[in-house]
């Protein structure tokens, strides 16, 4: 009877011990993971930041930011090479400081080559409205020679709608048609995110548009699918910066006061 007692009591002295334990590690584990109390912040010095300091920039009176490369202010073209053989522009220069695409001369661009951007361009439809569809003030603006945004006067004249004013060319249509009456001219902010490509060739990161056309917001950060083609799927060869292009589609679109913020 002893020895049924003394097994009794050795083992409830077992499993109490083993509970305590569990118990104690129950403990340990909850206090390992108690998250301390962040200092309330009360004074606002403590959030401010006062280095680096932003570069100001100033105006001049065509409203150019002091940091632009003025690409096209009216005077002349020396920014400028023909596309197809890196001879001198044949588009016209006004008197008014506009140029006009010489049609049948060719593409042009600019002897610079850029990554990302922000664009400004202003231009205007053919003083005669002429055609409908892709047939009506087409031209076109590309970056890297590769991706364009589309220009053309989509002002009541019905188009595909991925390759209307402000498209991504066949990759995005734009969020509304803004485009202005043909007599009035047009302005278009852009900004570029180049894509990146990795020593093998490899596309690591896409790039993106914004685009703002008189005002308003057309293109909302859209991701940029590959080279804009006319005819086919998009392409992804690796390449690095590359100049910005205006289109010569034979039709006579004017354009002025374009320049560039490299980013």
């Amino acid at each position: 009877m002893k020895i049924i007692i003394y097994f009794f009591l050795t083992l409830g002295l077992i499993f109490s011990c083993k509970k305590k334990t569990e118990h104690t590690e129950v403990k340990q584990t909850k206090e390992e993971i108690t998250i301390p109390k962040v200092k309330e912040i009360t004074d606002p010095k403590e959030t401010e930041v006062w280095e680096p300091e932003p570069k100001a920039v100033t105006f001049n009176e065509n409203k150019v930011p002091s940091d632009a490369i003025g690409l096209f202010e009216g005077t002349h073209l020396d920014q400028w090479i023909s596309t197809k053989d890196s001879s001198v522009v044949k588009w016209t220069i006004h008197p008014d400081k506009t140029m006009t695409v010489g049609p049948g001369t060719g593409d042009i661009q600019t002897k610079q080559h850029f990554g990302s951007v922000q664009l400004h361009l202003e231009w205007s439809a053919p003083d005669v409205i002429e055609g409908e569809g892709q047939g009506r003030g087409n031209s076109g603006v590309f970056f890297q020679d590769k991706y364009e945004v589309q220009i053309l006067d989509s002002y009541q004249n019905r188009t595909y709608a991925n390759g209307q004013a402000t498209s991504i060319y066949k990759q995005h249509i734009p969020l509304v048609n803004a485009t202005k009456a043909p007599d009035q001219w047009q302005t278009y902010d852009i900004i570029f995110h180049a894509p990146q490509f990795d020593t093998a060739g490899n596309k690591t990161k896409s790039g993106f548009f914004t685009v703002i056309h008189n005002g308003v917001l057309v293109q909302d950060h859209v991701e940029i699918l590959g080279s804009t083609e006319y005819i086919g799927p998009p392409k992804n060869e690796a390449h690095g910066k590359g100049p910005i292009k205006l289109q010569d589609h034979g039709n006579l679109v004017q354009y002025r006061n374009i320049w560039v913020r490299e980013l």
